[in-house]
């Protein structure tokens, strides 16, 4: 049983050893597959982390707006909320159809993860523009 405890104890310091030693990827210039992957989920984060804190200041300005309207003309925040839950739909069904020019292969990730990157940009920008409108 104890021999058991330190081959378990073994691989976990190998496998934390290895980890050490991996180095993240220069996503200037990536030269591996598995690089050029893993900087576009880095993109792909990035670019959710941006979208999300202007999805916030958007759905403020409609909150904003909606508070200056009468009863029955109310309704910008829950608009934006709707159309926030179908552009996600959206942008995962475009991003998985682009996925499909190297489907079940290792550059699939990859294209899916730049495609949401892209159209999440896209999406952040959008929203930046409607804030700018609800605000003026």
């Amino acid at each position: 049983m104890r021999s058991g405890l330190w081959m378990a104890a073994g691989v976990v310091v190998m496998l934390a050893a290895d980890a050490a030693g991996a180095q993240e990827p220069d996503c200037k210039e990536p030269t591996t597959q598995s690089d050029m992957t893993l900087c576009e989920k880095v993109r792909q984060d990035e670019a959710d982390k941006a979208l999300n804190v202007q999805y916030k200041k958007t759905r403020a300005a409609m909150v904003a707006a909606d508070s200056d309207l009468d009863g029955d003309m109310k309704g910008a925040e829950k608009v934006l909320v709707t159309a926030q839950r179908a552009w996600i739909a959206y942008r995962d069904a475009e991003c998985e159809a682009e996925g499909f020019q190297a489907r079940g292969g290792t550059m699939e990730p990859m294209l899916v993860a730049g495609c949401i990157a892209n159209v999440t940009d896209a999406r952040t920008q959008e929203l930046k523009t409607l804030e700018d409108a609800m605000s003026n």
